[in-house]
């Protein structure tokens, strides 16, 4: 049975989450939306800080190391997310898949378990939780994807599509 996207959308989404485009990044998703202002990577709602934005080697250089955390004694490869946010102890991964045809994005779907419990590892030292999630385009938005859904919400990750609900990264 086909399940639809039915947290946000339509003329509540820029209330209700973060709208992407194809080529949108989280952080330009952000800076749009008129509950927030992005000073650098703090995210601020009402002029107090309510997160912090990393992206690719940024998760590293701005939140890891200045923990005192080197990624390679805990993990062998690093992880570059789409985009990262930290909120109160949760750093919510995200990843954004957009496809118009077959092709090599199918497969890497089904990395997500893999992947959340490399963060895991990676932020245990720190106590900090992690939450995996895809922005998936409507593309794949179709019953041959099901298994995979299944799949994804089975190890604890999740997917959304066209849009992250912000009650699910903690800024609602």
């Amino acid at each position: 049975m086909r399940k639809f996207n039915t947290v946000g959308g339509g003329a509540r989404t820029n209330v209700n989450g973060l709208e992407f485009e194809a080529r949108t990044h989280l952080y330009e998703a952000i800076e749009k939306h008129p509950d927030f202002i992005v000073d650098g990577n703090e995210i601020k709602k009402n002029n107090i800080t309510v997160a912090y934005y990393y992206e690719k080697n940024s998760l590293y250089k701005k939140l890891l190391e200045v923990k005192g955390v080197k990624y390679n004694e805990i993990i062998s490869k690093k992880l570059l997310p789409d985009g990262a946010i930290l909120v109160d102890n949760t750093l919510y991964i995200i990843e954004k898949k957009f496809q118009n045809g077959a092709g090599s994005v199918d497969e890497k779907l089904q990395t997500c378990d893999f992947k959340r419990k490399q963060y895991l590892k990676l932020f245990l030292p720190i106590g900090i939780n992690v939450q995996f999630y895809y922005v998936l385009n409507d593309w794949f938005n179709k019953p041959s994807y099901q298994d995979v859904f299944d799949y994804i919400r089975s190890v604890g990750c999740d997917y959304f599509f066209e849009e992250l609900p912000l009650n699910r990264i903690g800024l609602e």
